[in-house]
């Protein structure tokens, strides 16, 4: 299989995100990634990307992506997924709850020479905190 954009964003979703695999991390995510998107007080590069995902495996140890849609063009790769996990560890202050929760995301990647550089996502941080409980609000309704 070649490594096409659209095959490393999948991978590092299956294989990092999901898996948590530290050598697909280190072979798919360029040490100087810019990440558009980082929140206040994460890392900048690779190193910040790590941050993120141990603090969300931490929030939910049994936290997996899936892919819900996918596209391509250059070397750019656009994919709306949706982080599954229960909220069983500390999140930004919130201690668990017990709570299973989606989160929802669109990312935009560049991918270039086989490993991710360049990233901007939405993510539905709002109604991640609506199922938490940390802000008032229904639950918003699964999007499919």
């Amino acid at each position: 299989m070649s490594d096409t954009p659209s095959s490393v964003v999948r991978r590092f979703v299956e294989e990092y995100q999901t898996g948590a695999d530290e050598r697909a991390f280190a072979e798919l995510m360029h040490p100087d990634v810019v990440d558009h998107s980082r929140p206040p007080g994460i890392a900048e590069g690779a190193e910040g990307v790590r941050q993120q995902f141990d603090g969300f495996r931490a929030a939910f140890p049994d936290f997996r992506a899936t892919i819900l849609d996918q596209i391509a063009e250059g070397d750019r790769v656009v994919t709306r997924k949706v982080f599954h996990g229960t909220h069983l560890g500390e999140l930004q202050g919130i201690p668990a709850t017990g709570r299973e929760v989606e989160i929802h995301v669109i990312d935009i990647v560049r991918v270039a020479d086989g490993r991710i550089v360049e990233h901007w996502n939405v993510v539905d941080r709002l109604g991640l905190m609506q199922q938490l409980g940390a802000v008032p609000g229904a639950e918003p309704a699964a999007a499919g």
